[in-house]
């Protein structure tokens, strides 16, 4: 069910601290800072060959982010990314197999523009998974 690996999310205290040490000290190539309200946070995307990094800054009060930093302090791997042809019959399959989808259970539009949903990390050895669907 699950593809490629899309990205490993990190939360981040200063984005632009970070965005620089991704970009000056490792020489990657990194996005522009982009705002998603609807999620809470402002995000760059870390352009690796084989995948991304996302850097995870807290926007708005009320942000997951935020919370997630309050708990750890130095930020650290907030969620992993997989992605999926078909988001709603991953999303059945995963609840009828006793997943919990967090939220709504209704996908909504990611960074990339694209449906996404995310799995609660207690299904996942510890983990929060986000699926985008391809």
């Amino acid at each position: 069910m699950i593809g490629r690996l899309n990205h490993v999310a990190i939360a981040v205290k200063d984005l632009a601290a970070s965005t620089a040490l991704y970009r000056d000290t490792l020489g990657a190539k990194v996005s522009a800072p982009l705002p998603q309200p609807a999620h809470g946070v402002t995000v760059v995307f870390v352009e690796l060959p084989n995948t991304k990094v996302e850097l995870l800054e807290p926007l708005g009060e009320g942000s997951p982010i935020a919370k997630f930093l309050e708990r750890n302090a130095d930020g650290g791997i907030h969620h992993i990314c997989y992605e999926v042809a078909d988001i709603l019959a991953a999303r059945d399959k995963l609840k009828a197999e006793g997943a919990r989808v967090l939220g709504d259970g209704e996908p909504k539009i990611g960074a990339h523009g694209k449906p996404v949903l995310f799995l609660h990390p207690k299904d996942f050895n510890g983990t929060l998974v986000e699926l985008e669907q391809v």
